[in-house]
């Protein structure tokens, strides 16, 4: 099976799981974390263009799982996040890694963290080693360990 359609069962298992706990996904924790790891995907390079930006956004914004959110809270928040990481990447990346970090004490919260940086960063059919780095990161971030996502 070509890796592309590995990507793919794989991203859309991950999105079935997540919209089964979808009720126990509505704390402002999870929410603020949720758009700091897209931000961090979205930046995994060091850098996020427009056009990314905008693609992530329009995930974001229609994805069944945050649509326990008003997408235009989803869309602000995210835009913050990148803005940070724009301004300045390192500091930002610290800052939005300590966000993703406040669901450790939810195992269920963390792991749709991770599960959602996956899913944004394999939307474009290539979940790059920046991308999966970055996860990584914010796996151990929440106490998790990456190998439970193959990363």
């Amino acid at each position: 099976m070509p890796i592309w359609n590995q990507l793919r069962n794989a991203t859309q298992n991950m999105q079935s799981q997540l919209v089964a706990k979808k009720k126990d996904l509505q704390s402002g924790s999870f929410r603020d974390a949720s758009m700091a790891m897209c931000a961090l995907v979205a930046a995994a390079d060091g850098s996020v263009d427009q056009e990314e930006r905008t693609k992530v956004a329009n995930l974001i914004t229609t994805n069944e799982v945050l649509s326990n959110f008003p997408p235009d809270q989803l869309r602000t928040l995210f835009d913050q996040d990148c803005n940070k990481l724009a301004a300045d990447f390192d500091f930002g990346k610290v800052e939005l890694i300590q966000t993703v970090s406040k669901t450790k004490k939810k195992p269920a919260e963390a792991r749709a963290v991770i599960q959602i940086g996956i899913i944004i960063g394999g939307a474009d059919g290539n979940f790059d080693d920046q991308e999966k780095k970055v996860v990584r990161e914010a796996c151990h971030a929440v106490g998790l360990d990456p190998a439970e996502f193959e990363l």
